[in-house]
């Protein structure tokens, strides 16, 4: 008889997201002529880019004639887009990496479930806490956590890195030694972010201790603030020690569309064996690229017109971001991030569970956000909000928090 993944049973309830989406839809069901303003999930709302859209477009076109149709893609992607992320997004900023060290994949969340592939079941992870659950999640799936501690809200064996207002909600060197670690910065869901200097101290502690760090840069486009790293490699050494994961669901509104990248440096070596020729033989083996469509529509926003278009982009929901920070601490609530990334981590009221807080927010002023303890036990009595409405509805749901 066939056995299943067992691995799956240490897991708790639905996925967060799948959740909060049951609890939204049942209330609007039950209440249909209330206007539900979502600042929960982090989907975009805006639409693409001009640069972007006509370069789709002309993609279809172009599948639609012998001489210019595209089949499979080559397993790491288009050349034409490797080439322009290596330059743009490397060499522009000092870090030296090839257009072989770059997988195109159809978004960061892929690739952050399925970089755990190449690495054996029983490396000791370490995460932030709170954190983005799918780092948690698909390590549980692969066996390398024990079951789940309700009364602590956490895994066995997994690091948990608190991140709290006492620290700035910033990670530090955790006792244990890991083998993994992953960071995501600017961070998800926190917003805050740390200089290059204290970057470069996780790069030597990996190197030391022979650690690999996994690096979520999905939110470097909304970084503003000078001394923060938009890439790991902008870090000494940590081409020896890092794989960087990116997306453009955020930068440059492909969340319907999706598309992502991988760098897995060639200097990054487990026994001699590179992690590059790892990650090629499964990236080739369990996927077939992203469509030359999406491709090609994803090179534009390297052009100088597609660059001014996404800066324009992220600024729409930065100033989002600008209103929901500083409207709530107006208010009277303590709030965190919305300055290098487009999340406002806001502790709730009056001493409120996460969950309490999310359901009154829904009952009372009809908003949803992401109840922090959905990202880990240090996001208990914390609350996530995103700025990826439009300014309308970020406006209204902002007066509605005054209101409650």
């Amino acid at each position: 008889m066939y056995k299943i993944n067992d691995n799956y049973m240490k897991l708790q309830g639905s996925y967060l997201f799948s959740n909060i989406g049951k609890k939204v839809a049942q209330y609007k069901k039950e209440n249909p002529d209330k206007k539900v303003i979502s600042l929960g999930i982090g989907d975009v709302t805006q639409p693409l880019s001009p640069v972007v859209i006509e370069r789709l477009h002309s993609a279809v076109d172009e599948m639609s004639l012998r001489e210019t149709f595209k089949g499979y893609a080559p397993d790491l992607g288009y050349e034409f887009l490797r080439s322009a992320i290596a330059q743009y997004d490397y060499k522009s900023r000092g870090a030296d990496i090839d257009i072989d060290e770059i997988f195109i994949s159809d978004g960061a969340k892929s690739d952050c479930g399925n970089i755990g592939d190449i690495f054996s079941s029983d490396n000791r992870v370490a995460v932030c806490d709170p954190v983005y659950p799918v780092y948690v999640d698909t390590n549980v799936m692969a066996g390398r956590t024990g079951n789940y501690l309700p009364e602590k809200g956490l895994y066995e064996g997994v690091i948990y890195m608190p991140c709290t207002a006492e620290n700035g909600f910033v990670p530090e060197i955790p006792k244990e030694t890991p083998d993994i670690i992953y960071l995501c910065l600017p961070n998800n869901p926190t917003g805050t972010t740390i200089l290059k200097e204290e970057l470069q101290k996780w790069v030597d502690y990996a190197r030391k201790t022979g650690a690999v760090i996994l690096y979520d840069a999905a939110y470097e486009a909304y970084i503003s603030e000078d001394g923060v790293a938009h890439s790991i490699y902008e870090c000494d050494g940590a081409k020896e020690c890092a794989i960087e994961m990116r997306s453009f669901s955020k930068n440059a509104g492909f969340t319907g569309v999706r598309l992502g990248f991988t760098v897995v440096p060639k200097e990054l070596k487990c026994g001699g064996i590179s992690l590059n020729s790892l990650w090629a033989r499964r990236h080739g083996t369990k996927f077939n690229g992203a469509p030359y469509i999406v491709q090609a529509a994803g090179a534009m926003v390297y052009t100088p017109e597609g660059q001014q278009q996404i800066k324009e982009l992220t600024g729409y929901y930065m100033k989002n971001a600008a209103v929901i920070r500083d409207g709530l601490s107006a208010a009277g609530f303590e709030v965190y991030g919305g300055v290098n990334a487009p999340y406002i981590w806001m502790k709730t009221p009056d001493g409120m569970s996460s969950w309490d807080f999310f359901d009154r927010l829904l009952h009372d002023a009809n908003v949803v956000g992401t109840p922090g303890s959905g990202f880990g036990p240090s996001g208990e009595g914390y609350f996530r909000l995103t700025a990826f409405g439009t300014h309308e509805d970020t406006a209204e749901a902002v007066e509605r928090f005054r209101k409650l």
